[in-house]
């Protein structure tokens, strides 16, 4: 319906749409607007929009779809500078529109865009022959969903009775045999209980066999007392013999000590002389250093998660260094993850390297620092400090296995220290025979 509110004949401007704009029409509104947007300045533009003024068109439309419709429909210089827009862009519809004959070819909802911006006379039929048109197409489009629904829905109920068939088909199947199941176990039931029969006669029969057995043991037991009573006169009479006999041994202590350190001398003279025959030469080969791994300059480090432990008192590393022949085997990245993880991994390294270095010269003891390269992709240049084994786990091998290598390859008693928050790796190297300890007390002695 059309309402006219003076105005020139033939100019479409006095037409008023009487109904809200069809969704269809208002989104090619827009996207008109949009493509005209940036061929207008910023002083051409409404005061609302001049904040898009520097948007893509795509991004445009999508934030800026409401204002933009609303300035059309409120702005008629607005409107009008959209319109030329449109013109030069589209000169075939805008003349087409302007002589009342809009392409047969061309799609409604465009053709009433077009007519909605322009303003031609007859606009506001257009743009209510274009809603009716997306109206219809949507209920046609609804109508053939429902029926391809409606097909759906009766494709799957005869594949539900189908279904229901079968299943029934087989449940009967499954009742005949839990029938024949049923007579099968009442037989053996029958023959379970004459078995039962058998047996209980059988077990009267163990019992009064087992009453003479007590009888007997009964015996035997008054006769065990017996002799145990003689055992413990004979006891007595050995135990003061022992008296004697340790009374005699305390005099003649000073010659057995004599003879005992005689010995002793004999077999460190023995050692020594076995020593300078077989000519061992220093050990010089530590069991750390016969785990096969990669050393620094080869391969480059990967990050592990960590699980965290329990937090101990620093001062029992310290206790576990002193230790003789102690090594420390310490898994680099959980302790610098733990410690400072904001820094990068190089100087990760370089740091707890550094610290390391300071407690092998503080303590004394072999100390091995193991990190994860399993992934990596170009040599790492490092130098190891003094006092510090520096590995990479090789490509397919973790650190946390590398460190479980370093613990089986270390003899029985040797003391082993390993440093990790990581409760499989600790809970690994438990079972091996070494000492876990969390990242966390390690930072603390080294702090």
């Amino acid at each position: 319906m059309v309402e006219t509110h003076g105005g020139e004949p033939g100019d479409g401007t006095a037409e008023v749409l009487d109904r809200p704009l069809p969704d269809g029409v208002r989104r090619r509104v827009v996207q008109i607007v949009s493509d005209g947007f940036g061929g207008l300045t910023l002083g051409e533009l409404p005061a609302q929009l001049r904040q898009y003024a520097r948007f893509a068109p795509n991004r445009r439309a999508k934030f800026a779809g409401n204002a933009m419709a609303a300035a059309v429909e409120t702005d008629p210089l607005f409107r009008q500078r959209i319109g030329e827009k449109l013109r030069e862009a589209q000169p075939e519809l805008a003349g087409a529109l302007d002589a009342a004959s809009p392409p047969p070819a061309a799609d409604p909802l465009d053709v009433a865009a077009a007519a909605y911006v322009l303003r031609p006379h007859g606009w506001v039929k257009l743009v209510t022959a274009a809603g009716e048109e997306a109206q219809r197409a949507d209920a046609e489009r609804a109508d053939e969903e429902s029926r391809a629904e409606l097909e759906r829905l009766q494709e799957e109920l005869a594949r539900a009775r189908e279904h229901t068939r079968t299943e029934t088909e087989r449940l009967r199947a499954e009742l005949d045999a839990a029938k024949k199941e049923s007579e099968s176990l009442h037989r053996k039931l029958r023959s379970a209980l004459s078995d039962v029969k058998r047996g209980e006669a059988a077990l009267r029969k163990v019992r009064a066999e087992m009453d003479a057995v007590r009888a007997e043991g009964h015996a035997q037991v008054s006769a065990a007392d017996s002799e145990s009573r003689r055992l413990k006169t004979r006891l007595g009479e050995a135990e003061a013999a022992l008296e004697a006999t340790r009374k005699a041994a305390r005099e003649g202590r000073s010659v057995e000590d004599m003879r005992v350190r005689l010995l002793l001398d004999t077999l460190l003279d023995a050692t020594q002389g076995l020593r300078r025959e077989l000519a061992l030469p220093p050990v010089s080969v530590r069991p750390a250093e016969t785990v096969d791994a990669v050393e620094p300059g080869r391969m480059t480090p990967k990050d592990i998660a960590a699980r965290a432990l329990s937090e101990n008192d620093p001062a029992i590393l310290d206790q576990l260094l002193a230790l003789p022949q102690a090594h420390l085997v310490v898994d680099g990245y959980n302790v610098t993850k733990t410690g400072y993880p904001q820094m990068p991994l190089e100087k990760q390294r370089l740091r707890l390297l550094g610290q390391l270095s300071q407690l092998a010269a503080q303590t004394g003891a072999e100390m091995t620092c193991v990190f994860d390269g399993a992934e990596l992709v170009a040599p790492v240049l490092l130098a190891p400090p003094r006092g510090v084994r520096v590995l990479f786990s090789k490509p397919g091998v973790t650190a946390d296995e590398l460190i479980r290598q370093l613990v089986r390859a270390e003899p029985p008693g040797r003391p082993v220290i390993v440093v990790s928050t990581d409760r499989e790796v600790a809970d690994g190297v438990a079972r091996a025979g070494a000492r876990p300890v969390a990242s966390a007390v390690l930072l603390k002695r080294l702090s």
